[in-house]
């Protein structure tokens, strides 16, 4: 999170990041720019920090990129002179590598062939073993110090790589990707060609669209809505598919063990993309429909946090048969503004995202529906300005797990110690946050309300079972950390 937008977040208790959101267009006659802009305002919930276009006529490839959101990057006229029928976008949060200029995606180097764009979704575990990978081949072709990269981010890398062998872009990808360890959804391009690539394990969403005068890959599916491309199918896990001239081809370049991530059901993904053949938005009915079951009470009234918790708020209402209401409204442009507040606005707290409405919850027993609760600042907050606003009793429901263990795949959980869930027991997160009472939806509750079988799921942050080895140094960071802060305590 960038610094203003940190001190834009009034209780220091970020929801979680995802790292970014990546999007491509092949498309002769149309102007790809312009399609790229509004596919990553759809995907805009990915990534807050930069904004980038990469687009190539055939002949070079231009790379347009900024600090701040799509809408403040590109204008008009910016746009207009992206032309070309190729390009490539990306949103950014940082999870590897600071919020700095030189930090945002797309990537380019040049190569003989014209150079090589690149925009990445994930994060990648063996990085070291790639910087030595990279060292040889920098040093067996000559390259300067001053054409090395300088940026400290894992893209930066596999950009590099591309470009330092030999041959065409596509089998310079089946030679990089099937080294690559981690979470990675690629975007990339040459001059002449589109290019996406997904991890063996399928950890982050990928999907393939179809313009009618050409093709389009996204995170989601809701970026193919928004410019007009048909959904065909998702980009199979261990895939790389090249889009050109020649129309569409694909290879494998790892077989694929799917393990898509959990969380994105729970709060990443839009409401309205599909994953997995099912909507987003029903599986998080869904998800409220079995909190209920599992943990029900006597209320008169449902409330969601906005926006994450409705889904499942309608769920739990649905299951339980208490009313539905709205019993908070949000305010969307916090968070969307680079002004630093001043810290008479900061001590406003929680009132800067959200506003009670009194006359709905005044007097009532509320059952508080959220997406997750990451320190606990937020809910402590929430429910002291409930209760006063007039509630009568507040009961917190959480529509996923206890988050336990930190992400290495492109989520911003970075230790356990920065985790409420860890050190303490349900009953003490309860009295921690003020809540009449709290509960948890099960593990194998939000497994089965996603429909997806538990072993095709990546659920390292419910359960510690990371399906791709995580970098020793790193585990032994988290560790130590971890017992800093127990002792601390």
């Amino acid at each position: 999170m960038s610094h203003a937008l940190h001190l834009l977040d009034p209780v220091g208790d970020p929801k979680p990041k995802e790292e970014c959101g990546v999007f491509g267009v092949w498309a002769p006659g149309e102007e790809v720019a312009k399609l790229t802009y509004y596919g990553l305002f759809a995907l805009q919930h990915r990534g807050q920090e930069s904004a980038g276009i990469g687009v190539s006529d055939g002949d070079r490839i231009m790379v347009y990129k900024d600090m701040g959101l799509v809408s403040q990057v590109f204008d008009e006229p910016t746009l207009n002179s992206l032309t070309g029928h190729i390009a490539i976008g990306h949103d950014r949060y940082s999870t590897t590598g600071a919020s700095v200029w030189k930090n945002a995606q797309p990537t380019y180097r040049a190569t003989p062939n014209g150079g090589v764009a690149l925009a990445h979704n994930g994060n990648l575990t063996n990085t070291g073993e790639l910087q030595a990978w990279l060292r040889e081949r920098d040093a067996h072709a000559r390259v300067a110090a001053k054409d090395r990269m300088d940026s400290t981010n894992d893209t930066w890398l596999v950009t590099a790589l591309l470009a330092s062998l030999q041959g065409s872009t596509w089998d310079a990808a089946l030679q990089v990707l099937p080294r690559l360890q981690g979470a990675f959804c690629f975007t990339f391009m040459d001059a002449g060609a589109l290019y996406a690539a997904r991890d063996p394990q399928g950890v982050r969403p990928l999907v393939l669209g179809r313009l009618e005068r050409g093709w389009v890959v996204a995170s989601e599916t809701a970026a193919l809505d928004i410019v007009g491309a048909t959904f065909i199918r998702e980009v199979e896990p261990g895939e790389l598919i090249c889009i050109d001239d020649g129309g569409l081809r694909s290879a494998r370049f790892a077989e694929a063990n799917p393990k898509g991530c959990l969380f994105e059901y729970v709060y990443l993904a839009r409401p309205d993309t599909i994953i997995a053949g099912r909507r987003v938005h029903s599986v998080r009915v869904e998800i409220g429909r079995t909190l209920a079951m599992e943990s029900a009470v006597d209320a008169d009234l449902v409330i969601p946090t906005p926006e994450s918790g409705i889904p499942s708020a309608i769920g739990y209402a649905e299951a339980s048969g208490i009313p539905y209401g709205l019993g908070l409204v949000k305010n969307s442009y916090v968070g969307r503004t680079f002004i630093e507040p001043s810290q008479t606005i900061r001590q406003l707290g929680i009132r800067l995202k959200l506003n009670p409405i009194r006359d709905i919850i005044e007097g009532k027993r509320l059952v508080v529906v959220d997406d997750s609760i990451v320190r606990g600042n937020t809910q402590r907050a929430l429910v002291k300005m409930l209760r006063e606003a007039g509630a009568a009793e507040v009961h917190v429901r959480i529509s996923s797990p206890p988050v336990e263990w930190p992400c290495f795949y492109g989520i911003d959980f970075a230790t356990r110690a920065e985790l409420i869930a860890p050190g303490m027991s349900v009953d003490e997160i309860c009295r921690s946050i003020g809540a009449d009472s709290l509960a948890y939806i099960s593990l194998e509750g939000l497994v089965a309300s996603s429909g997806v079988s538990k072993r095709r799921l990546c659920r390292a942050c419910f359960d510690g079972q990371y399906p791709i080895p995580v970098p020793e140094g790193t585990a032994e960071k988290m560790r130590l950390i971890a017992q800093e802060s127990d002792d601390d305590e």
